[in-house]
């Protein structure tokens, strides 16, 4: 299977068919259908099959998707099987809650090196993890093998601090800069901004108010 066959918004839908299978089987369910899946995902039974369709089949007719079978080969589709060896550059207050966060390491992300541009940081440890200067970001990116760089910078400083990534050989950048930074096609980046889903979660709450839609020019 080419990767470029695959919508990318279906990619991202996949960790949450991974969730929501990994609930299943925590409560004792061992077999869902596609309406099942679809009701808690509120989405269509028919989108779900056509996503999955896209890898292979799972299901039978009038039978289900074996909860388990279906987790396990949509994790290996993911990579979560294997150990993804992550970066972090910005120990701010941001990045001291992303390397504290409990949840990274049992989906297979280890973030085995810290990084910072600040003296008062270098040096200091956070979560177990000596913040390092960013000279040192190319060696240690090949010593530890990393593949993946997690960026908590302020906006002005992410596209060089991305850019200094890519160039290490990092090409899986999760950003959380409220910015839209430029990156080559041979690498992939996914933007964290909590600002713009909720002014988009306030249009909603608008309709939900009688506010008119604005006339179109």
């Amino acid at each position: 299977m080419n990767s470029g066959e695959v919508p990318d918004v279906v990619v991202l839908r996949l960790p949450l068919y991974v969730r929501v299978l990994s609930q299943l089987l925590h409560r004792g369910d061992n077999v869902v259908s596609s309406d099942q899946l679809g009701a808690l995902l509120q989405m269509t039974p028919a989108q779900i099959r056509k996503d999955l369709s896209y890898f292979g089949r799972f299901g039978k007719q009038g039978r289900g998707y074996d909860v388990k079978f279906l987790r396990e080969k949509l994790r290996g589709i993911l990579g979560l099987d294997l150990k993804w060896p992550t970066c972090l550059v910005g120990v701010g207050r941001l990045g001291q809650a992303i390397i504290n966060y409990p949840g990274f390491v049992p989906e297979g992300f280890d973030i085995l090196a810290a990084f910072d541009s600040d003296p008062e940081q270098m040096g200091t440890t956070v979560g177990g993890l000596a913040v390092q200067p960013m000279s040192c970001l190319d060696e240690t990116v090949a010593a530890k093998g990393i593949s993946i760089g997690i960026v908590a910078v302020p906006s002005a400083q992410a596209q060089s601090v991305i850019g200094r990534l890519v160039k290490a050989g990092v090409h899986g950048i999760l950003n959380y800069a409220p910015v839209a930074p430029q990156v080559p096609a041979d690498t992939v980046i996914r933007n964290v901004d909590p600002v713009l889903s909720l002014q988009s979660m306030t249009f909603y709450l608008m309709q939900d108010r009688g506010a008119p839609l604005a006339a179109m020019p």
